[in-house]
């Protein structure tokens, strides 16, 4: 369905500040930013929208990136809502605190720019930088598009303070960072529908006698984990209840996986961020040709949907799969996961783990169309497999 005019407005906005008009709408009451190319812009239009009196939140710029997850961290603590954002090095600074919001069950949205961190020196567009992060305890989310970018940094405030976990939102660098699209902005009075106000369980009270991060025994430490480990188990739940009431209210969708032409696929391409936009196109193509091609797009990174990820994929002969990155080593991640999430399910299908697009390397519709035909019938390899 479409949204009714009178609750959305269209603009033409890049990805970031798409970023930024969903920010704008949550309502944050604190946002420590530190700027990073390519994620600047979130914060620059944060700061116009400040200027105009038109964002309410306490905006602060501390001294580095590892000062800002630190001030995310205390007040969050306080029960406030908040919200960051950055990119690549600043993630990589981050990486000690992204643990303490973790055990610390703060409920954090952060939008992380995917950059190629360095050496060498490069702002192209890559995943490691939040995919090395995948142990740290927080939701990964990847979206695809301007528009997608938006409405998951929504759906991410009710993710994050349904299940007191840290939320974190990726997309491309420049691919759509700094790509401009007609983008539907929600009215504001349809935010605060979506997105109530909620009582945490637990917040810093000078009247409560409460501590944060005090030292623990070993018994102790481990019930954390447990408990932690329940709330990611609720995540997905929490991903498609947001998603549904999302689509209800917008007529957009979301959830855990989006699947696209899947009906009768032989071949399906698995992948997440930009490069899903690109394999659209090319699944289009290829049932032009006869070839019966589907697309899984994997939204929620973390916890890895692997119960979905079977259920999309049964009795599918082969799959591919596309990844913006490289673990040394190891190969593409989504690939690796994939692989576990597959294992000993009966008629899994055969995958191949393609490294396409490591380091921003553009990887086009006909490059897509040309790697299915040459893998459909191929036997799987158990490495990665570069991309020329």
């Amino acid at each position: 369905m479409n949204a009714p005019a009178n609750i959305e407005t269209r603009q033409l906005l890049n990805g970031n500040h798409a970023v930024a008009w969903g920010v704008r709408l949550a309502k944050p009451d604190v946002t420590p930013v530190y700027p990073i190319t390519p994620q600047t812009p979130i914060l620059e239009k944060l700061i116009e929208f400040q200027s105009e009196g038109k964002f309410a939140a306490e905006l602060l710029t501390p001294e580095s990136e590892h000062s800002a997850m630190a001030a995310c961290i205390a007040a969050s603590a306080t029960g406030a809502r908040v919200f960051t954002a950055t990119s690549s090095q600043g993630l990589l600074l981050m990486h000690e605190l992204l643990h303490f919001a973790a055990g610390a069950r703060a409920p954090i949205v952060m939008f992380n720019v995917n950059r190629t961190p360095a050496s060498p020196w490069g702002f192209w567009p890559d995943q490691i930088d939040s995919l090395s992060q995948r142990d740290t305890g927080w939701v990964q989310l990847y979206s695809e598009s301007p528009q997608d970018s938006l409405d998951t940094v929504i759906q991410a405030f009710r993710i994050a303070e349904g299940s007191m976990l840290p939320v974190m939102i990726n997309h491309d660098a420049f691919y759509v960072s700094h790509s401009v699209e007609p983008v539907s902005v929600p009215a504001p009075g349809l935010i605060d529908e979506f997105l109530p106000r909620v009582e945490r369980p637990m917040q810093l009270d000078t009247g409560a006698g409460q501590s944060l991060g005090a030292p623990i025994g070993q018994a102790s430490w481990n019930r954390t984990r447990r408990e932690m480990a329940a709330a990611m188990e609720t995540v997905p739940g929490l991903t498609e209840a947001a998603a549904s009431g999302w689509r209800a209210m917008t007529g957009r969708g979301g959830g855990v996986l989006e699947a696209y032409r899947m009906t009768g696929a032989e071949v399906v391409v698995l992948t997440m961020g930009s490069m899903a936009g690109t394999a659209r196109d090319a699944v289009d193509r290829l049932r032009d040709e006869g070839i019966a091609a589907g697309l899984l797009k994997l939204r929620l990174f973390r916890p890895f949907p692997a119960d979905e990820l079977r259920a999309a994929l049964a009795g599918v002969p082969c799959t591919i799969v596309l990844d913006r990155n490289y673990s040394p080593g190891m190969g593409g991640v989504l690939h690796q996961e994939a692989k576990a999430a597959l294992y000993g399910t009966v008629g899994a299908p055969r995958m191949h783990g393609l490294l396409a697009g490591v380091g921003g390397v553009n990887v086009d519709v006909a490059t897509i169309a040309r790697l299915v035909r040459d893998y459909r019938n191929a036997d799987p390899s158990p490495d990665a497999v570069w991309v020329e």
